[in-house]
């Protein structure tokens, strides 16, 4: 069965806090830190940080999605959608 990743707008309202919280979602016993920026974003959905393996295929459920677009901007919600969509191991879910 496909794993199912919650990114839930509930848990981050600025740039930062969305990589705080795709990094928790997304790394697991990493002993370094990720960039915090869309390209970073982009080499952790490949997969391969302890979460999901490499284009192992998963799907990315983005609750409060509505919030999250409020709180972080209508184009950097599209870039972020742009960069999910461009992956097809990730099946994009949105509520």
């Amino acid at each position: 069965m496909e794993q199912i990743i919650i990114l839930d707008g509930n848990n981050f309202s600025d740039e930062e806090g969305f990589y705080n919280e795709v990094d928790k979602i997304l790394t697991k016993n990493l002993n370094w830190k990720t960039g915090h920026n869309l390209d970073a974003f982009n080499d952790l959905l490949r997969g391969g940080f302890g979460v999901y393996e490499h284009e192992e295929p998963v799907s990315l459920k983005w609750v409060n999605f509505e919030k999250s677009k409020k709180d972080l901007g209508e184009k950097f919600t599209d870039t972020i959608m742009d960069i999910i969509l461009s992956h097809e191991h990730v099946e994009f879910l949105m509520d």
